[in-house]
């Protein structure tokens, strides 16, 4: 496949990523997550506490909420309110939250509950992969911490609540040239476009394709993973240098 100028990178590269752990005071275990112009602030925050339908089951939960901040993008977006939230928030929020709980031992986490929370400051396409890259580095922080909280019952072992990594990136089919990392330019342009979620590990978590009035075919399938793979490899490279800081 011949190479294709992607804006100032080649079709095979991931957007400039910028990582700032415990970005604020109030909450440690958060994470200001840029993919190129899109960024994410995520959070991660611990309850001694999980739903009602889950308690007394001697096993943690995890979830997620998303939201775009008026500003993020242009025209401005609205404001959720009274509790109702749009139908892609919702479908967005519940693709993290799984993501996330995909590689946690909710056993081991005890009868407790995570939430994270990923607000987009900036949209340039690429919020729920980045979110998802995002979050899950705000849950390791909060694992680790929770892990340090003295005379916790029962304790927290890091190794064995967090099973794996997880990370997430978009790829697509612009005209016959297969893209890695998709910013809203090459997103608006794509014929197919996907998100796919992964493990550290090299596992699938999720695979979201789609063609838009296109169609795709095996060989462009097995492109769009190639390329999704070597983007998860980077993201968790990244992801676990800011990790061993």
């Amino acid at each position: 496949m011949k190479s294709v100028s992607v804006s100032d990178r080649a079709a095979d590269q991931i957007r400039p990523v910028e990582i700032e752990c415990g970005y604020l005071e109030s909450n440690p275990a958060s994470v200001l997550y840029k993919s190129g112009k899109t960024i994410v602030l995520c959070t991660a925050s611990v309850e001694t506490n999980v739903p009602p339908w889950m308690e007394g089951r001697g096993k943690g939960w995890v979830t997620a909420e998303y939201n775009m901040l008026p500003g993020s993008t242009s025209p401005r977006k609205r404001r959720d309110r009274s509790g109702k939230v749009d139908g892609r928030t919702t479908e967005i929020q519940r693709l993290i939250g799984r993501s996330l709980r995909a590689i946690v031992d909710l056993n081991a986490l005890g009868e407790r509950s995570i939430t994270v929370d990923c607000d987009v400051l900036q949209a340039d396409g690429g919020t729920r992969t980045a979110s998802i890259t995002g979050g899950y580095i705000a849950l390791a922080l909060a694992v680790s911490q929770l892990a340090q909280t003295p005379d916790l019952d029962p304790p927290v072992d890091p190794t064995k609540v967090l099973r794996d990594s997880v990370a997430a990136i978009s790829v697509g089919v612009i005209g016959e040239e297969v893209v890695l990392d998709l910013d809203y330019r090459l997103d608006s342009a794509a014929d197919v476009d996907m998100n796919v979620i992964m493990t550290g590990g090299g596992r699938f978590i999720e695979i979201q394709g789609t063609g838009e009035e296109a169609t795709f075919d095996d060989t462009q399938l097995a492109e769009l993973l190639r390329l999704g793979k070597i983007g998860i490899a980077e993201l968790t490279r990244l992801q676990q240098a800011q990790l061993n800081n």
